[in-house]
């Protein structure tokens, strides 16, 4: 008996030294390993990995962990990319450095976002104007938003990704709002939800808050207004206004955002509202001094310059590249080559069949050709073998 625990203390230390030592290897890390697992004894004593015939070794967990250094001694698995927090973008904030913002609306644009090392992705309501091409963003459903907030969680991997909450998903009742933002966590996948209006949506905000939801506000221009407000257009211009838009960043914070989209107003007066409030401000169309920046993927990369989209691109928008040129180029030079039969050529036409196939497949399926200049070679063909003499 006293043999036989021997034998298992000894056999579960062989293995957790043999885990060890493959582990350093593995790593790469070159250290000295103590002899408190006693490898350098079963070395000497077994010479090899320890075995019992026709026995099955039973060991404590305590012995089969290797003992309680085994944590230690074991290096750990590298972790994923790890999700931006709510923790980490406030000490960004508070630090002075800009937060980047973006929209992305489907699997592609979220890759280049999270390649570019963007801290937060939106994806907004505004999909309806730049991918569905409606007027407004209030035809936009809870269905269209969940569907595209899917393709962008699987796109971006590192940002803080916020879901837009449609139009007529949160304005009826706190309940509803309360649904709907469940919905877009738990089906849309998206770590935050975001809601337009100020002190008319703070009830909202806040019960959505106390579900465990973090919530960005948005004031200023609420796009999703459009019908009551007759057009886009600053807001923030006149002492009322101004007053209005402060008034209602003070009750978003009060409500419990993390963050508020400051949207049209003027500069001056997004850096007094920022020096102002205790939480991060995201401006589009607001000046430099706002704590991030926000700007619509495909504005700000050129991608369209169909007339309907050169209407509604805002006058704020710096456009960083021309993609739409480059794209509209590039289809009407494959337009070109397809109508030319330059292409496909010999170089993207990578398979072929060896000829003495393609003889038998060539007779056979002449057969079944309806061309007619095909039907007239076949025909030329088959004359001129019954001219042929056979002696």
């Amino acid at each position: 008996m006293m043999n036989g625990m021997l034998w298992c203390r000894y056999a579960a230390q062989w293995h957790a030294a043999k885990r060890f030592y493959a582990g350093i290897r593995a790593s790469g890390r070159m250290r000295l390993a103590g002899d408190s697992s006693g490898c350098s004894v079963l070395i000497k004593k077994f010479g090899s990995e320890p075995r019992m015939a026709g026995k099955r070794t039973v060991c404590s967990a305590a012995e089969s962990s290797g003992g309680s250094n085994r944590k230690d001694r074991i290096p750990v698995a590298p972790s994923g990319p790890r999700r931006m927090s709510l923790a980490k973008l406030r000490n960004m904030a508070e630090s002075g450095k800009p937060l980047v913002m973006l929209t992305a609306y489907d699997y592609p644009s979220a890759v280049h976002a999270d390649l570019a090392g963007i801290d937060i992705v939106l994806v907004g309501d505004s999909l309806g104007m730049v991918e569905l091409g409606h007027d407004t963003t209030q035809f936009v459903t809870m269905s269209d938003m969940l569907h595209h907030c899917r393709a962008v969680v699987a796109g971006a991997r590192r940002p803080l990704i916020v879901g837009d909450m449609p139009f007529g998903t949160y304005e009826v009742s706190e309940q509803i709002a309360v649904e709907n933002a469940l919905r877009m966590i738990k089906e849309g996948h998206v770590n935050a939800v975001k809601l337009e209006g100020g002190m008319s949506r703070a009830k909202a905000v806040r019960r959505i808050v106390e579900t465990g939801i973090a919530v960005m506000g948005h004031t200023g221009l609420t796009p999703q207004s459009i019908s009551s407000l007759g057009s886009f257009r600053p807001m923030g211009q006149t002492l009322g206004e101004a007053k209005r838009v402060l008034e209602d960043a003070l009750a978003l914070q009060e409500a419990g955002v993390f963050a508020i989209v400051l949207e049209c107003v003027p500069a001056r007066l997004a850096k007094r509202i920022t020096e102002i409030l205790d939480v991060p401000t995201i401006g589009i169309g607001a000046g430099r001094w706002t704590s991030g920046q926000v700007l619509v993927y495909h504005d700000m990369v050129g991608m369209l310059t169909h007339p309907h989209h050169a209407k509604v691109t805002p006058k704020f928008c710096k456009k960083y590249a021309r993609t739409g040129e480059y794209i509209n180029n590039a289809l009407q030079a494959y337009r070109d080559e397809v109508r030319s039969r330059t292409f496909p050529s010999d170089e993207f036409s990578p398979y072929s069949m060896p000829d003495s196939h393609w003889d038998d497949f060539d007779e056979f399926s002449k057969h079944m050709v309806k061309s007619p200049a095909l039907q007239q070679q076949t025909s030329a063909e088959n004359a001129a073998n019954a001219d042929i003499k056979v002696y």
